[in-house]
Order: C-alpha cells, then sequence, then structure tokens
C-alpha cells in the first residue's frame, strides 16, 4: 500500500494533516470510518472484483486495532501517519502483515500469488495498459527473495527483497495514491 516514500512533488504537509482530521471529525461526527465509507475513498466500488474488496478489507481490518468494526479518530491518527509519513520498514512490516492471510509469519506461494493477482487487478482497473502473467510474477519473486529456498517468504527475507529489488517492491506495492487522495480532499474541501 504505497510504500515507497513519496517525494518532494507529493509531499503532504503538516497544515493538510491537520486539515485533514478537522474534516474527519466533521464528517465522521461518530468519531468512527466505517468499510464503505474505506473502500469508497480507496476507488473501491461495486464494479471491483470481489478480491479487490477482499483486500480492501483486510487493509482495513488492519488499521482497526481493537478490532470492533470500524476505524476510530486514534486508529485514523496512526493509518495516515503510516502511509503518509511512515518509514520504510514500518510499512513493508504492515504490507507483510497484511498479505500473511493466515497469520503463520511467512508468505507461501498461494498468499504471494493470491496478493499479487489482487493487485495487478487493482492496478490494471486504473490502469488497462497493466499486463504481466501473475504466476511468471510470482515465480520471480520466489526466486528473488526466497534466500534459503523453502518455499517461504519469511518476513525478514520479505523486507530484504523489497529493499533491495526494485521490481520486487513494484510488484508487491499497491499504489492507492494515499498522498494524492489526501491532497486532492484538501483541494476540493478547502
Amino acid at each position: 500500500m504505497g510504500q515507497e516514500q513519496s517525494g518532494p512533488e507529493k509531499e503532504v504537509t503538516l497544515q493538510h494533516i491537520q486539515e485533514l482530521y478537522r474534516k474527519f471529525a466533521s464528517e465522521c461526527p461518530s468519531g468512527n470510518l466505517h468499510l464503505h465509507e474505506f473502500r469508497r475513498i480507496f476507488g473501491i466500488n461495486r464494479n471491483s472484483t470481489e478480491e479487490e474488496s477482499t483486500y480492501m478489507e483486510r487493509v482495513f481490518i488492519s488499521f482497526d486495532t481493537n478490532k470492533d468494526g470500524k476505524i476510530d479518530f486514534m486508529e485514523y491518527v496512526a493509518a495516515v501517519h503510516l502511509v503518509l509519513r511512515g518509514k520504510l520498514e514500518d510499512k513493508l512490516r504492515w504490507s507483510f502483515k497484511v498479505y500473511d492471510r493466515d497469520g503463520n509469519g511467512c508468505l507461501d506461494r498461494q498468499e504471494v500469488k493470491h496478493i499479487v493477482k489482487i493487485i495487478h487487478s487493482i492496478k490494471k482497473h486504473h490502469d488497462p495498459s497493466v499486463t504481466g502473467d501473475v504466476e511468471a510474477i510470482c515465480d520471480r519473486i520466489f526466486e528473488l527473495v526466497d534466500k534459503n529456498n523453502d518455499s517461504q517468504i519469511s518476513l525478514e527475507e520479505f523486507i530484504d527483497g523489497a529493499e533491495k529489488d526494485s521490481w520486487v517492491m513494484e510488484q508487491l506495492k499497491l499504489d492507492i495514491g494515499a498522498c494524492e487522495w489526501f491532497i486532492d480532499q484538501k483541494e476540493k474541501n478547502p
């Protein structure tokens, strides 16, 4: 989910963030952001695939740290901080947690294939010219990242592989344009 650091042209200032917090408070007077609103924010709608919708639900759940089915203001603050200002390693750790569907601390081929398929589908939805064979991408990721050849990618292998290889990073990131969305919202609602 946007693991790369934002460039200077995409920088979200503290003022942007403060204004977005005020917007959150005014649009969510209950202090809660619900899954349907979260999906809408990131462009996941009725036309999206079931996999895209499920992926965004996993992202939502990862930000819902108290597991009450909604993102409250403090969870929102933590999410905004991670997405917009977090260190690359923290973003990769968070991504790994989202990708590790069974929670066993390793990514197997099915999990990697599943996430590559979802990311590819979402990217293709936003840019129809995106191409690639999911199976081949998965094979190459394992070839580059699975250093001990155990057919599983540990958190350490994941972070190391993504940090050292830009192709791997590109395949494993879902650039949902969070910085652009936050700036857009600020400009639409001054």
